[in-house]
């Protein structure tokens, strides 16, 4: 538990004799594939943050229909700003693949960040980070096509080498609600981008064939 709490990139640089009580506050999580973390409505007494697996936030209907709001994978963080706010979870949180999370206790967090304002800075930086990218996504929905976007997620992933085949090992309607499509739109614009000879599709692997075509494409 030290070790991986010492990786953290919050905690990265306290001491060890500060790191010691966070330790006792924290607890790991071992989720597998599917499982629920939390619900919207429970409360957030602390945040998590992911060692290994991925998961996903997730604002789910009445109906049941799911929108993927977030993607985390290792190293990331989330609930801070409802563990600050006070306020229950607003999203639901699940296991992509088996997970490990650490969960920090609220009441131990800012405890130390009283003691240690680098903390609280750090904290900032990364909510900071998030809300960038958070209104990297409002414009993204208004401003570009579904294919844009769905181009700009693949060139993410793209290992940078043309032809060279990499996989996504996300489900196909995970990345569509991630990026605001219907399954049916993000289908067609797969067919599209491979009748195009912009891109091949076998499964959950993808292959660019045509880079540059990929960025000049507007759908």
């Amino acid at each position: 538990m030290r070790d991986l709490l010492a990786q953290v990139p919050l905690f990265n640089e306290l001491p060890a004799s500060e790191l010691e009580p966070i330790v006792q506050g924290t607890s790991e999580i071992s989720a597998r594939r599917g499982e629920i973390i939390f619900h919207r409505g429970d409360p957030c007494v602390g945040f998590h943050v992911v060692v290994y697996g991925q998961i996903k936030l997730v604002f789910v209907s009445a109906s049941g229909v799911e929108r993927v709001v977030r993607l985390i994978g290792p190293g990331d963080g989330f609930g801070e700003a409802l563990m600050f706010m006070g306020q229950n979870y607003i999203v639901t949180a699940e296991a992509l693949r088996d997970t490990l999370l650490l969960h920090v206790g609220r009441d131990v967090l800012f405890e130390q960040i009283d003691r240690h304002p680098g903390v609280a800075r750090k904290m900032l930086a990364g909510l900071s980070r998030r809300l960038y990218s958070l209104m990297g996504d409002v414009e993204a929905y208004t401003l570009h096509t579904g294919a844009q976007r769905l181009i700009a997620f693949l060139l993410r992933e793209w290992p940078g080498e043309a032809g060279q085949p990499f996989r996504i090992e996300i489900s196909k309607s995970v990345i569509a609600s991630r990026l605001n499509l219907t399954p049916e739109h993000f289908s067609r614009i797969l067919r599209e981008l491979s009748e195009r000879g912009l891109i091949r599709v076998r499964g959950r692997e993808f292959t660019v064939l045509d880079v540059e075509g990929l960025r000049v494409y507007r759908g």
